[in-house]
């Protein structure tokens, strides 16, 4: 007898044996089969919880794990990057057994004795009823429990930001410089353990921690003629936060260089090295570079950190119009995409924006990039380094050969990788990449100079981004005030308009800066068949722009002002980003 043709789509039978989240993630098409039973059998090998394999394993994010768990228990969740405890709940409980049993004070009702609390582990009874005795023995009542479901990682993320953990550096500055009977504060979980407890070990750890927790994007550890200075950039501007005696620094450079898996013997040569830490309960990447100066090894750290660095596109901070340009730019089925702008103009998150969002089991994208700061899932990314013996163009022409539909190419610097990216353009690919240049339209003369011809450029751009950062003013202390006939003038209004703008003031939430976060501003450059043929004649840029702004092209300086003008960030900042002289 022929054996009945095996349906792909089923459900293998061990799958029977499932737990219930296992089902309940593949029930609601979170997770395939396939993904299912390489998490079951990871689980046998390595233990430990369903849901945490399937995390680590990068087939679900903590949110969905969270929620899927919610369903099958039949509990309600909580987001706790959009929640606020209750001070009151928090000073009930002590941080260390909030850390030990994974769980976070949310709400405390005294007249009732109603607790609410956020847990990963619902079924931890031991653990609730320590956290009743530690009720009963702080208030003397009996408290009852409302529990809700939140993921791991986000419950210990939480824990450092209500707690808190400034005193910690103090602490371990003062162990360090001598100060032996110096009070000492309770600590806290800091980066990756070592098993070693040199103050230096645990000081390093405690910055980094820190640095995270205070979102910075990188740490400057510079060193002077008689002290260190410890610096973050907070919102694209550096912002000391230590000041150190200078015998902290020899040892200091080792701990970093042993971080990073540079040659600590080495001081003369500068040297680039990469970590992974886990901080708040979640992995951090750290990008470290050395550099002899004057008095010492100057050392930076890039904060690479996966949760804020895969940002999905409908969350960048982009306007319907800007959303809805890109998405035409998108809908062609080759071309090349360039995104330009200075360093730490966000342009790789709002690359890995688009990448996510073309992203499916049914895309295959490749990307070359210098070094690739972000993993993402079912995407096959090379890091350029000096081992592999190849550069961009090599690379593009080995990545043509591995059948991709989706590339991106960290950086067109040459020729060769200009002549090998438009290539693949010519060939049916939709190619991303970068360029150096100052604006959208002046791209091209940049692609001109890097020997492409007016002949290949038309007809195979499909678009031009040009990004910057500017900041956020805080919405809790932005001062308002009516807008001055010079304001006016820059920001393109006539100067009898009564326009409202805003002045940022600084207070706690902000950190006294005034402002609170960053959003990019943009000029989109969608090249349409109008614009090719300019550019198959070599339009001078002049007529370039007069046609773009009939295909409604705006001017990075138009796209800030009209933030300005909405009330989101300041004059001044735009000021420090854009250049405004000719609007003046």
């Amino acid at each position: 007898m022929t054996p009945a043709p095996e349906n792909p789509n089923a459900v293998p039978s061990a799958l029977a044996a499932s737990p219930r989240l296992g089902e309940t993630l593949l029930a609601s098409g979170l997770i395939s089969a396939d993904q299912l039973r390489i998490a079951l059998i990871e689980q046998t090998r390595r233990g430990g919880a369903l849901g945490k394999v399937l995390i680590a394993l990068g087939f679900v994010s903590e949110a969905v794990l969270r929620d899927a768990l919610a369903d099958t228990l039949g509990q309600a969740a909580v987001d706790l990057a959009q929640a606020a405890a209750d001070p009151a709940a928090l000073a009930l409980i002590p941080e260390d057994m909030a850390r030990t049993h994974g769980i976070l004070p949310l709400a405390w009702d005294e007249a009732a004795g109603h607790f609410v609390l956020a847990a990963a582990d619902s079924h931890d009874l031991p653990g609730q009823d320590r956290l009743r005795a530690q009720i009963l023995r702080a208030t003397g009542k009996s408290a009852r429990f409302t529990l809700l479901l939140a993921g791991e990682a986000d419950i210990a993320a939480a824990i450092d930001r209500h707690y808190g953990h400034a005193l910690v550096i103090d602490d371990i500055l003062a162990e360090l410089e001598g100060n032996v009977g110096a009070p000492r504060a309770q600590s806290a979980p800091t980066g990756e353990r070592t098993g070693l407890d040199h103050p230096v070990v645990r000081l390093i750890d405690a910055i980094l921690t820190d640095a995270v927790k205070q979102e910075a994007s990188d740490i400057h550890f510079e060193p002077e003629a008689a002290f260190v200075r410890i610096r973050y950039r907070q919102d694209g501007i550096l912002r000391q936060i230590r000041a150190l005696h200078r015998d902290c620094w020899p040892n200091m450079v080792v701990r970093l260089k042993v971080i990073g898996g540079m040659n600590i013997a080495e001081s003369r040569a500068p040297q680039d090295g990469r970590a992974t830490l886990t901080v708040s309960g979640r992995p951090v990447d750290f990008r470290v570079a050395s550099q002899p100066t004057l008095h010492g090894e100057n050392i930076v750290l890039r904060v690479l950190d996966r949760k804020k660095g895969i940002v999905p596109l409908e969350e960048l901070g982009l306007d319907q119009d800007a959303r809805e340009r890109i998405a035409r730019i998108l809908a062609r089925p080759e071309g090349v995409l360039f995104l330009t702008g200075p360093t730490g103009a966000g342009k790789t998150t709002t690359l890995y924006a688009l990448l996510n969002h073309l992203n499916s089991e049914g895309v295959h994208i490749m990307t070359l990039e210098d070094p690739v700061e972000y993993p993402l899932p079912l995407i096959r990314q090379t890091s350029m380094s000096d081992a592999l013996r190849m550069d961009f163009a090599d690379g593009v022409r080995a990545m043509l050969r591995q059948d991709p539909d989706v590339m991106l190419i960290g950086e067109v610097r040459d020729a060769a990788t200009a002549q090998m990216t438009f290539r693949a353009a010519m060939t049916g690919h939709m190619v991303f990449a970068t360029l150096h240049s100052n604006s959208a339209l002046g791209a091209l003369p940049r692609l001109y100079d890097l020997g492409v011809s007016a002949e290949t450029l038309a007809g195979n751009v499909s678009g031009i981004l040009a990004q910057r950062l500017i900041r956020r003013l805080c919405p809790r202390c932005k001062k308002e005030r009516l807008a001055t006939a010079r304001e006016l003038r820059i920001l393109g209004l006539p100067e009898n308009t009564a326009q409202r703008v805003f002045d940022p003031e600084g207070c706690a939430h902000c950190r006294f800066t005034g402002y609170r976060g960053r959003m990019p501003i943009l000029e989109i450059l969608r090249v349409d068949r109008a614009l090719d043929a300019l550019l198959a004649c070599r339009a001078p840029l002049t007529e370039l722009e007069r046609q773009a702004r009939q295909s409604d092209f705006v001017p990075l300086a138009e796209d800030g002002a009209r933030k300005v003008i909405r009330g989101e960030s300041a004059l001044a900042e735009l000021a420090r980003v854009v250049d405004l002289s000719e609007r003046m």
